[in-house]
């Protein structure tokens, strides 16, 4: 893996004498690409230190995408990725506090409770939170299958987000499951402000979203995102799969910054922050 951008004194420490030119010459500065260890990925996607005033709830979303703009492939966004993608996945995702995931990913992707990674059991530790992240499944219609271990067998009791006018049976069910059940909404569906606002309530300000396109869509629209890490696969599918973001578009497009910019293999991890 290789810090393409910002160059610092640590990029400039990943060279090694250069690289071989067309003609055979030194070429000063070439960064070397060799595998990260997760302490350096770990550094280059901290949080944003607290503030004066204590923590802040800081909403990051972590989507990979084709070279033609599809987040997924034959509806699962897995045949996209790759390893340095996955490695990057679980280090977001040892970071975070609370990781949000629309209800539609969770059925898609097969989701599954964080598990606690003893390569980050002390970076936890010091940052005082528990061996795992929470999931947090945003949920309308809570038609979901409470016997999957995402429900029956996490470290961290799972979280569902949801609005005051949910089926009462649902929640029930969700409860009876183990799921904690958290209103975000006055309707049946969740509203973004109102569900980070209820997670830093928990203790929640480290916030990761995995998507997917309608909840991210849905976060876009409602200037709730603080920090977008992209990967670009170099790959092309055609089709008619979804971009990583969706829904009704915002009057203004929303503009971020690049924080950082790593490359392993041909796959490019962005790291983007709200200007």
């Amino acid at each position: 893996m290789r810090r393409l951008f910002p160059v610092t004194d640590e990029t400039a420490a990943q060279t090694s004498g250069g690289a071989a030119g067309a003609g055979g010459e030194r070429l000063p500065g070439a960064l070397v690409d060799r595998e990260w260890t997760l302490a350096e990925l770990a550094g280059a996607y901290a949080y944003p230190e607290p503030g004066p005033g204590g923590r802040e709830p800081w909403l990051r979303a972590n989507m990979v995408s084709t070279l033609d703009g599809a987040a997924q492939h034959e509806g699962r966004s897995q045949p996209i990725s790759g390893p340095a993608d996955m490695r990057i996945f679980g280090t977001l995702r040892a970071l975070a506090d609370v990781v949000v995931v629309g209800a539609e990913t969770v059925r898609q992707e097969g989701y599954r409770p964080a598990r606690a990674r003893g390569e980050f059991a002390a970076l936890r530790e010091a940052a005082g939170q528990g061996p795992a992240p929470a999931i947090a499944v945003v949920t309308a219609s809570l038609e979901l299958d409470f016997s999957l271990p995402l429900f029956t067998s996490p470290l961290v009791p799972t979280l569902i987000l949801t609005g005051a006018a949910a089926a009462p049976d649902r929640i029930a069910a969700a409860e009876r499951a183990g799921a904690r059940v958290v209103t975000a909404g006055d309707g049946v569906g969740i509203d973004p402000p109102r569900a980070v606002r209820a997670l830093a309530e928990l203790g929640h300000t480290r916030l990761l979203t995995e998507g997917g396109p309608r909840l991210l869509g849905q976060m876009v629209a409602s200037g709730v995102l603080d920090e977008l890490c992209l990967t670009v696969a170099p790959v092309l599918t055609a089709g008619d799969a979804q971009r990583i973001s969706g829904g009704p578009s915002v009057a203004v497009p929303h503009r971020f910054a690049l924080a950082c910019l790593l490359e392993e293999e041909g796959f490019l991890f962005s790291r983007y922050r709200r200007t």
